[in-house]
């Protein structure tokens, strides 16, 4: 016994001595801090950082989820103190809030700040959350971080170097998380559904206006998340850190949304819609917010602003983490339950928030550069000023809530996304008759320029119709009524901002495919005009409009589209919709 005993004894002595060599082999201090706030470390030594803090600390882990552009495996980070690591299991009794960093490398605030905080509540340096469980990706755009350079944030006071704002392929990722070009993006849907953050931070570094502030936030739009979760993040978490950032001496204000002017006459609220992070992760009814720091401020300032921002964020979701859970589960349930469903936002004109702004007077001088006017702003003048702060919408177009959506198996490029988001759907398993709402796109409009590799469409419109189409075995009915919910409105609705429509994933059926040569129509189309009265006399009145008078293909085509020699496909949305019952 006494020998089991002395046993017992050196290996608890021998286990101690080692975790203290582990510990002295690694030295947690960061490139940020050795250089005094004036440096952001490589990409390899951040992935190396937190590979150490891993082997270390039992509370911390580092895991690989999926492949980015680069080539590189996209990481996550997770800080648990009961070093369960499980998401099911984690989710029975924690929250969880999850950090982004380095979508845009040149703004490495948040890969700094965050390094800090996960080593200093290791450490016991501040108190750990007791149910909040934190994950981090700690680079999101390696392509971007690992294209480093020293030019490319013109506007912005440090750090020494950074990386890029464009991936390996050089996308905007925060421009992608519909449309899913990369994957980065692709990966990060993954990574999400795997997480299901409550809360969810995007780090992030401001261009635009000057003005005292270094701190500003981004939350989601409050009218946009709705009901009784968009009233919380309004009315509750938004001045709630604020109050504590003002504790701490910290001021912040809201994302100030000006360009190419002074921000004194007031601002309207960023809307982030879909193709956005926090767009895309309210979609599933997370609570979400950008840190976006002010470009001229000094680094340093700017990591430790980010640094307490994130602190302040894991005390509210501490403090709110059984009402922010409940108010996300009634949020899946009652929005399906819905008849309408808003699309498009406008401002609400009739409601207007009022603060105090601290900016620096502005003024538009004679440039000695261009002979021309341009914007100075005199940081030795600094106000304190009332403005008004538009951040209130209203719907501008609403649509009603289908039972279900179809989609034919063909459009397998749909279906490989409606399943990398975990869209709940089942097969036919028999070729099937049904009546469904149909759209045909009624018009739309086209960028003259690309954008984030696409010709983006936008203010789109449908006309509506009922029609019995036969289904093939294996197409797929779609349920509206799931988790996935939001997302499915979003995307799969024609009009929606961020739809698969006006990202291009259907433009084969604008273009047509099957026409006409004048000289062979022109006889065919006077036999129809002769056999169809009603036709006809339809001709006949248009032809009072004088330019369609005018023009001898427009008429053709025109009789063309009425007859039964005009291709069905065109212009036809192949996503069909199953009506709820009246």
């Amino acid at each position: 016994m006494k020998n089991i005993l002395l046993l017992l004894c050196l290996i608890i002595i021998s286990c101690t001595f080692s975790e203290k060599q582990i510990t002295k082999n690694f030295d947690f201090t960061t490139s940020f801090e050795k250089s005094n706030g004036t440096e952001t470390p490589k990409y390899s030594e951040v992935i190396t950082y937190y590979q150490n803090l891993a082997k270390v600390y039992p509370e911390i882990t580092i895991q690989e989820i999926g492949m980015t552009d680069s080539g590189f495996p996209l990481h996550i980070i997770t800080l648990n103190p009961d070093a369960t690591f499980d998401f099911e299991e984690i989710r029975k009794t924690k929250r969880i809030l999850m950090i982004n960093n380095g979508i845009h490398p040149g703004e490495s605030d948040g890969i700094d700040a965050t390094m800090l905080l996960f080593r200093d509540i290791a450490q016991g340096t501040i108190t750990a959350p007791e149910s909040t469980v934190l994950v981090t990706i700690p680079v999101y755009n390696i392509g971007g971080a690992l294209n480093r350079n020293s030019g490319t944030r013109t506007n912005q006071n440090g750090p020494a170097a950074y990386g890029f704002r464009g991936n390996a392929r050089n996308y905007d990722l925060n421009r992608d998380f519909i449309k899913n070009d990369t994957r980065n993006a692709r990966t990060f849907a993954e990574t999400f559904h795997l997480v299901q953050p409550d809360v969810f931070i995007d780090n992030h570094v401001s261009n635009g206006a000057d003005y005292q502030y270094t701190l500003t936030h981004l939350f989601t739009q409050h009218n946009k998340l709705g009901g009784a979760l968009g009233n919380y993040l309004n009315n509750e978490m938004h001045p709630q850190l604020e109050a504590l950032l003002k504790e701490k001496n910290w001021d912040i204000t809201p994302y100030v949304n000006v360009w190419g002017t002074t921000p004194d006459k007031g601002w309207t609220q960023f809307m982030d819609s879909p193709r956005y992070s926090t767009g895309y992760t309210t979609l599933w009814n997370t609570l979400g917010m950008m840190v976006e720091t002010h470009m001229l401020k000094p680094y340093k300032l700017r990591v430790e602003g980010t640094y307490e921002l994130m602190k302040s964020m894991i005390e509210i979701t501490e403090k709110d983490g059984e009402k922010i859970q409940s108010l996300r589960e009634k949020a899946f349930s009652s929005l399906p339950k819905q008849k309408t469903y808003p699309v498009n936002w406008r401002i609400d004109t009739s409601q207007v928030t009022k603060f105090n702004f601290k900016g620096y007077e502005g003024a538009f001088i004679d440039s000695e550069l261009t002979g021309a006017k341009r914007l100075k702003y005199f940081q030795n003048k600094p106000y304190s000023k009332e403005i008004k702060y538009q951040n209130y919408f209203i719907p501008a177009t609403e649509i009603e809530i289908p039972k279900a959506y179809v989609v034919p198996q063909g459009w397998w490029n749909v279906i490989d996304v409606l399943k990398l988001n975990q869209v709940v759907y089942k097969s036919l398993e028999k070729d099937t008759t049904m009546t469904v709402e149909v759209y045909h796109i009624k018009d739309y409009k086209t960028s003259k320029t690309p954008f984030e590799g696409h010709y983006l469409h936008y203010k789109t419109s449908v006309e509506k119709s009922k029609e019995s189409i036969t289904l093939r075995k294996g197409d797929i009915i779609v349920e509206s009524n799931q988790r996935a919910f939001r997302y499915l409105m979003e995307t799969l609705e024609p009009e929606a901002l961020d739809s698969f429509f006006n990202w291009n994933f259907f433009d084969t059926v604008v273009q047509q495919k099957e026409g006409f040569s004048p000289y062979v129509w022109e006889d065919k189309a006077s036999e129809l005009l002769i056999k169809n009265e009603e036709l006809r006399i339809k001709f006949l009145k248009k032809k009072k409009d004088t330019t369609f008078a005018s023009n001898w293909y427009a008429q053709l085509d025109w009789i063309h589209k009425q007859s039964d020699h005009y291709e069905k496909a065109h212009m036809r949305y192949p996503v069909y919709r199953v009506l709820k019952k009246k």
